[in-house]
């Protein structure tokens, strides 16, 4: 049994959970995922590693309530309450985990966090950030309240810029924008990330394209059983057919058919609404 040593709601839509799972941190890497299963029947969910504790021996999950089973964790379970399944780390560390340090010098990094994304983003500028990399975190949401991690990313970056689509909090605008205008105030950066709503790292991909900058995206969102089997997150990156669960969950931004995982992201709709009663 998997315990919940910390329940957290970060804003009225989304709750963080810490959990005990001695061998997931001690092996976890940023970018990775895990599945939870939080009883004997209980459906499988992949979420990613939002952040873990290798000495504690804990993982940390966030969580936004959609469909009936992430509704029912964040409602039915509480702190020292058990997990039936937590099954990880599982998938692909991200690609700089593997980066010597030579190759790591000089590299500045911008990650692209959009709502719910902003966490999984964390772990991975934290860890570029310990090895002393050039760090800059955009985070962005639709408004000041439903803003998350700020105070996280204050010790994990070099640089953060919050911006809000209806301007009540920091940058009035999205993500890209604040890109943009950092471009025009004369930053400049080797690499970046972005994992969000599907149509903001397509629009993340073509900005960062306009200057040049290499990008890594998240499918995260498609996965469904986690392991491969199911095929639910199938997509097309390069003109070859991946998984987003075995071969990602991150992948070249501009080799990711966005429109074809888009259309597959919205597969299971009408399932959701009427396990919602809707």
């Amino acid at each position: 049994m998997f315990r919940i040593v910390e329940k957290t709601m970060l804003n009225p839509t989304v709750c963080k959970m810490t959990v005990e799972a001695p061998r997931i941190a001690a092996s976890a890497l940023p970018g990775q995922f895990l599945i939870v299963r939080t009883d004997e029947k209980g459906e499988r969910i992949p979420l990613t590693i939002s952040d873990y504790d290798r000495e504690a021996g804990t993982v940390v999950i966030v969580i936004q309530p959609i469909g009936a089973s992430t509704r029912k964790m964040v409602s039915d379970y509480g702190e020292g309450d058990c997990f039936a399944d937590v099954v990880g780390p599982l998938g692909n560390a991200s690609d700089f985990v593997h980066m010597s340090p030579e190759e790591l010098a000089g590299k500045r990094y911008v990650f692209i966090g959009g709502g719910l994304g902003t966490a999984p983003v964390y772990p991975q500028a934290k860890w570029l950030h310990e090895r002393g990399v050039a760090v800059d975190v955009i985070v962005g949401a639709r408004n000041k309240d439903l803003i998350i991690y700020e105070d996280e990313f204050k010790g994990a970056c070099d640089n953060l810029y919050i911006c809000t689509d209806d301007g009540s909090y920091g940058f009035k605008g999205v993500g890209t924008a604040r890109l943009e205008a950092l471009y025009a105030e004369g930053k400049t950066y080797t690499n970046a990330v972005a994992i969000g709503p599907m149509i903001m790292m397509k629009f993340s991909t073509l900005t960062c394209a306009k200057f040049g900058i290499p990008i890594m995206v998240s499918m995260n969102t498609l996965m469904v059983d986690g392991t491969g089997m199911c095929g639910a997150c199938r997509l097309t990156v390069g003109g070859k057919t991946k998984f987003a669960c075995v071969d990602g969950p991150e992948f070249d931004g501009t080799l990711v058919d966005f429109d074809e995982a888009m259309r597959r992201n919205g597969q299971y709709k009408q399932e959701e609404a009427a396990a919602n009663g809707k």
